[in-house]
């Protein structure tokens, strides 16, 4: 294990693939971020976690490296992914539109959000000439100029209803016309986006959806920043939250545990989110009015601040694989 000195301008991709039965190709798909087109390993990339869900056929690999050569490392990845997966044949009860789902591309130290979303832009651009037939989106800061949030863009192109694209008419911001093999892939940059699930001992999916629609930060008594989604899981239910960051400039929530939010900066701005902690306890709290428990919470990956630190620890020690020291989520 050799140090290596690094650029302090860290960013991250949360890679979300449409994957995880397939271990051999998900470990692929993270190795390619990690190694040029003549099989050498870059000392400025790490893969910090690998999280698979089986049920869900969905991997998230979080792939760190400094801003300006964050780009080329994710495009080595889902270049792997497309020639791997082909959504004609995917099953997963997690919906999902693409081969390579989801790119975004969350800063963690000294980067903007302005230079995010040009990256992410660039993926996108350069992913459709590298591997042509797939289709991007884009949203956050490298939807200009609307800037339309990742909510926003899967709702007005029917994430949430399957892969028929014939019936969709669904028109990409960059590339082709969507196919079946790749489908269509969404590309951004926005603070950073935490993900937790929470797994409640029932059966009953009106009652997670219930629990899922009280915590919604869209409800009025809600968690602010939590997108959430009830799904059957190994027997039971789960509650999967979108754990977003927002920038907090009047320093309102605050940094206390005892208000549920958490606060961090970047680049001189403040960003607040809700710990896993609290998303725990007012699902164990929610669920109980129901006579139910909660059986398990899982962190996918890090927290902000976890994030960076791993981030800066791996690069400046040169650990490519930092998953395997994790020992990854394989569930």
């Amino acid at each position: 294990m050799s140090s290596t000195k690094v650029g302090f301008r860290l960013a991250a991709c949360l890679l979300n693939i449409s994957e995880a039965r397939k271990k051999d190709i998900v470990e692929k798909i993270a190795k390619a971020a990690l190694h040029d087109d003549n099989g050498q390993k870059h000392s400025q990339a790490t893969v910090l976690n690998i999280f698979s869900d089986y049920d869900y056929n969905r991997s998230v690999i979080t792939i760190a490296a400094p801003i300006d050569m964050l780009g080329n490392y994710v495009i080595a990845a889902c270049t792997e992914a497309f020639r791997s997966i082909d959504m004609a044949i995917q099953e997963g009860i997690h919906p999902c539109l693409g081969a390579v789902d989801l790119v975004p591309i969350y800063p963690l130290l000294d980067v903007g959000m302005e230079e995010c979303g040009k990256v992410a832009q660039s993926i996108a651009e350069i992913l459709t000439l590298r591997v042509p037939g797939c289709s991007m989106f884009l949203f956050g800061q490298a939807d200009q100029p609307e800037k339309r949030s990742l909510v926003q863009r899967r709702k007005q192109l029917g994430w949430f209803k399957g892969r028929d694209f014939k019936s969709m008419e669904v028109k990409p911001d960059i590339g082709a016309v969507p196919s079946q093999r790749y489908g269509l892939t969404g590309v951004g940059a926005s603070p950073y986006v935490m993900n937790c699930n929470v797994t409640i001992d029932t059966q009953d999916m009106a009652t997670g959806k219930d629990i899922a629609r009280a915590i919604r930060g869209s409800n009025t008594r809600g968690l602010k920043g939590v997108q959430t989604m009830a799904f059957p899981h190994n027997g039971k239910i789960e509650i999967a939250c979108n754990v977003e960051s927002f920038e907090d400039q009047d320093n309102i929530m605050t940094a206390h545990e005892d208000f549920g939010y958490i606060s961090y900066c970047v680049l001189g701005k403040t960003f607040s989110y809700v710990s896993p902690q609290s998303i725990e306890a007012q699902i164990k709290k929610l669920a109980s009015n129901y006579g139910i428990n909660t059986a398990r919470t899982a962190l996918v990956g890090f927290t902000p601040e976890e994030c960076k630190h791993c981030a800066t620890y791996a690069l400046k020690k040169g650990i490519g694989e930092f998953w395997r020291m994790r020992g990854g989520m394989f569930m």
